[in-house]
């Protein structure tokens, strides 16, 4: 079994999310990328766009504007200029 990824979403107001959880996906400025655990180490900024978080069958998005992911040993933080929960239809 695949280890999980200790995810953190941020907001200047408050944390957004927090939790372990498979896979994130993000909106950078160069382009969408996505994070398992056990990922390399990177920092990049982001774009306004969704975040999608995904646990076994569970999936989150949420919708962010602008903002850097951080991704670090420790796992993933995403410190969003701002983020609210979306829907998933």
């Amino acid at each position: 079994m695949a280890g999980k990824l200790s995810f953190s979403l941020v907001s200047p107001e408050r944390e957004v999310f927090s939790g372990l959880v498979d896979q994130v996906d993000a909106p950078g400025v160069e382009g969408d990328f996505g994070v398992l655990a056990d990922h390399a180490p990177f920092m990049t900024a982001l774009r306004e766009g969704v975040i999608t978080v995904m646990d076994g069958s569970s999936r989150r998005q949420f919708q962010v504007e602008g903002g850097f992911a951080d991704v670090t040993p420790a796992g993933l933080t995403i410190l969003a200029e701002r983020a609210a929960e979306v829907a998933v239809g």
